[in-house]
């Protein structure tokens, strides 16, 4: 599909890669509506993007959210799916100094699966249900996973919810195609966003010392994966990792 023939959602679109993959589109010549959270943060995306606070764990806010931009945009047929947080935590460790053993909560555990898969997955299912009733075709969905899908310490939690996105990028693939609906998806290795910034020095400077590419991502690698996806349409039910080379 031609970028500008795109109306389409972006999720987590705030900060990081899902406001620059708004910007990127609406600069393209795309109807935009954006999603997140930090609604102030939305207020900083460029006039003539559709903004409205959008917690995709929440099953009521992704069926109204979807109902508005369809309604703001006069229809939607694509989605990038980027919405996720972190919880990071080892799911058994023993203190070195005191020898109690402490475990990852049912708390973190649940709040990433509700963001990074259940709300994902919510968002498809809205999505593509819209596009059905409607009778649009092309339609495409670029998910966006991560490389810790191959398994990362210390992220159990995260790395089951992009695990399974991934897979499911094959499963939805299969089951809309005939509907006309592409869907793939792109696993980021380490990307500089608010997200890593947060991150322990330590840990961070390590994994960036491992990268074979010498740096770390930005945004607009990621973008250009992205555009990729959305604009070839030979392209559907592969994750593509897009890290620099790094393995973790």
């Amino acid at each position: 599909m031609q970028l500008g023939q795109l109306k389409i959602i972006v999720t987590g679109a705030a900060r990081g890669m899902g406001a620059h993959f708004a910007r990127r589109l609406h600069e393209a010549g795309a109807q935009v509506a954006a999603g997140d959270v930090d609604e102030k943060a939305l207020e900083e995306l460029p006039a003539g993007i559709h903004r409205r606070k959008l917690d995709v764990a929440s099953e009521s806010e992704v069926i109204d959210f979807v109902a508005w931009a369809s309604g703001q945009m006069g229809g939607v047929n694509s989605l990038v799916n980027n919405a996720g947080i972190l919880r990071d935590g080892l799911l058994v460790k023993k203190d070195r100094k005191t020898g109690e053993v402490k475990k990852l909560s049912l708390a973190d555990w649940n709040t990433v699966i509700g963001v990074n898969l259940t709300g994902a997955t919510l968002m498809v299912r809205e999505v593509v249900a819209a596009m059905v009733q409607a009778e649009t075709r092309p339609g495409v969905i670029v998910n966006i996973s991560s490389i810790s899908r191959h398994g990362n310490r210390g992220q159990s939690n995260y790395v089951a919810a992009k695990a399974a996105l991934a897979a499911n990028t094959v499963t939805w693939a299969r089951e809309f195609s005939p509907f006309g609906i592409r869907v793939a998806a792109i696993a980021p290795g380490m990307i500089e966003t608010p997200m890593t910034q947060g991150m322990n020095q330590a840990a961070r400077d390590a994994l960036v010392a491992n990268i074979p590419a010498g740096r770390i991502g930005l945004p607009e690698d990621i973008w250009q994966a992205v555009r990729f996806c959305l604009e070839c349409d030979y392209v559907t039910a592969r994750t593509y990792d897009v890290d620099g080379g790094l393995s973790m």
